[in-house]
């Protein structure tokens, strides 16, 4: 292989301009072509001029032979872009969701594994330092773990298209979903084995359910809920809980002071989801007369944090290092798969009305 990775982008709206910018700025990276379906009747990024574009996913395989894909298109398409890279010989980086169905998420691994590539997931928490030392406090807590984590969005100006597209593959307790139950998974350390779901259509101009909360219960009695609604409708106020609850105490996540964007509600501001300002750890215990705490809730201020592209470009590194280093992504790999299992669980549970039990 060359020095350089030489790497098709393919998808050019919110993250796809965010990693073509981390591949445009990254020495180790070299940037053979963009590709998304209406790429020439749109504007692209000045840093992003000048590169061969395409509409046609196979042409631009054929003609850039990449050393590397990076997936960032709809949902729906990622299983069957990943799987033509591979068997074309290149490594993958593909935005979450690994694929729409278990199936072919099992079908996306399994090609990684028999071909050799490397496929390294959008999982930007696991990324991500406070999300690092988030979990790293909740595993000190004591079993069994509450877990309450959401995401709500408010869809109006340029979010308003970009979430009702999303819903067209995927509702949101499934495309956001896999972030936040991967986080519920790493902090217990356990199996899944029950999930319920529940949702409502709200929004008349999508297709699906925009709202939706799953449950999730594990082997070691730990429980977690997601919440995750989009839409013009979707109140602003609790859009952002990130807490876990155990025996000695709970560690939340605290968000920025608000502000605002113009044009763009806080919900919808997609920093105001990965930055955080600080992380609350309160301890539980208590002393044996009047039962006050012993010791104060500690404050971790989180200096230095990242913003969105600064996570992208952490990325795309971490991608290189998987390449160059031959690192071992069979832990990382599988957590997509299994992720995906319990948020499409929480779909089916929502149509088919019932409690849906794990194998």
């Amino acid at each position: 292989m060359a020095d350089k990775v030489r790497v098709l982008v393919v998808g050019l709206g919110n993250m796809g301009k965010s990693h073509a910018s981390a591949y445009h700025r990254n020495p180790g990276f070299e940037i053979v072509g963009i590709m998304s379906r209406t790429i020439k009747s749109k504007p692209v990024p000045d840093e992003l001029k000048g590169y061969p574009l395409f509409e046609d996913y196979d042409t631009a395989l054929a003609t850039t032979k990449p050393d590397a894909v990076s997936i960032n298109s709809w949902p729906n398409s990622h299983a069957e872009y990943a799987i033509k890279a591979m068997n074309a010989g290149a490594h993958v980086f593909m935005e979450k969701p690994i694929a729409t169905t278990v199936e072919d998420a099992e079908k996306v691994v399994a090609t990684a594994r028999a071909k050799n590539r490397k496929l390294v997931l959008g999982y930007i928490l696991r990324v991500h330092p406070s999300w690092i030392k988030f979990i790293e406090l909740g595993q000190t807590l004591g079993k069994p773990l509450v877990m309450r984590l959401n995401l709500n969005q408010q869809s109006g100006g340029p979010t308003y298209d970009w979430h009702k597209n999303l819903i067209d593959s995927l509702i949101p307790i499934v495309d956001c979903g896999v972030h936040y139950v991967d986080v519920m998974c790493q902090l217990t350390g356990a199996k899944p084995v029950r999930v319920h779901g529940i949702g409502a259509h709200l929004w008349a101009d999508a297709d699906k359910p925009n709202y939706g909360h799953l449950h999730v219960t594990f082997d070691d009695g730990s429980v977690g809920w997601y919440e995750a609604g989009w839409g013009p409708m979707m109140s602003e106020v609790a859009y952002f809980v990130k807490d876990v609850v155990g025996p000695k105490g709970a560690v939340s996540i605290v968000p920025n002071p608000k502000a605002h964007k113009d044009g763009v509600s806080d919900s919808s501001d997609i920093d105001q989801h990965t930055k955080t300002d600080a992380i609350q750890y309160h301890h539980a215990e208590v002393a044996p007369g009047d039962k006050s705490f012993v010791r104060k809730d500690e404050i971790f201020t989180m200096t230095d944090e990242p913003g969105h592209q600064d996570l992208c470009d952490r990325e795309q590194e971490f991608f290189l290092r998987a390449i160059n280093e031959d690192i071992d992504l069979s832990d990382s790999m599988d957590a997509a798969v299994n992720s995906l299992r319990i948020v499409l669980a929480a779909e089916q549970s929502i149509n088919e009305k019932r409690v849906v039990e794990l194998a």
